[in-house]
């Protein structure tokens, strides 16, 4: 690709990144003020100063605007910077740890309050499962990536599996304690998954 296409695409993306950002830090004010359900998207698009056609092109509907986001690259990235000599639990831990920590206060602020909002609120509950399917899948790629096996490796997909269901019990906790450190919440939970979750 010529220079000038990847630099006008790039444009494109920071462009596309800034207008989700910016909507979904609108809706949040709205669901914080309003409350979800009461909330339309007329209302998030009229405060986000774009058309509700335009809020449909980013976001497929409603729920969409809490689950969607950008970490997944950010996590494979993390995955695929540790150390080839850990295991891939060990190697997911650091990279799940790492890329909380990097995060800015105002960007964990803003996953403190979808957080909550997609624990409490039932429909955001039960669209969050798909979304969490999804990634499940990236989580059995970069396994098998990092074994050599296949994605559809029963011990992969196990292990992606325990894996996501660590990250639901942190999720759930921290809905109910948001002063908590998520990060650390996640590090002790997978440290008891590497343990063999001894009780």
């Amino acid at each position: 690709m010529p220079p000038d296409d990847k630099r006008t695409m790039g444009l494109r993306e920071r462009k596309k990144a800034k207008t989700m950002a910016a909507v979904q830090m609108h809706a949040l004010r709205l669901f914080r003020e309003l409350g979800y359900n009461a909330t339309t998207v007329e209302q998030i698009a009229e405060a986000a100063e774009i058309s509700p056609s335009t809020f449909f092109r980013y976001f497929p509907t409603k729920e969409d605007v809490l689950l969607k986001d950008n970490y997944d690259p950010v996590l494979v990235d993390a995955f695929e910077a540790q150390p080839s000599d850990l295991n891939p639990l060990q190697a997911m831990r650091g990279a799940m740890v790492s890329a909380i920590a990097n995060m800015s206060a105002d960007e964990l602020a803003t996953m403190r309050e979808r957080n909550q909002l997609i624990m409490t609120v039932p429909e955001l509950r039960a669209a969050a499962l798909n979304n969490l399917t999804q990634t499940m899948q990236l989580i059995a790629e970069l396994a098998a990536k990092r074994t050599g096996r296949e994605p559809d490796d029963a011990a992969v997909r196990t292990f992606a599996g325990a894996v996501i269901g660590v990250n639901i019990s942190v999720m759930l906790h921290y809905a109910k304690h948001p002063d908590a450190d998520f990060a650390e919440l996640l590090d002790e939970a997978l440290s008891k998954l590497e343990a063999g979750l001894p009780l």
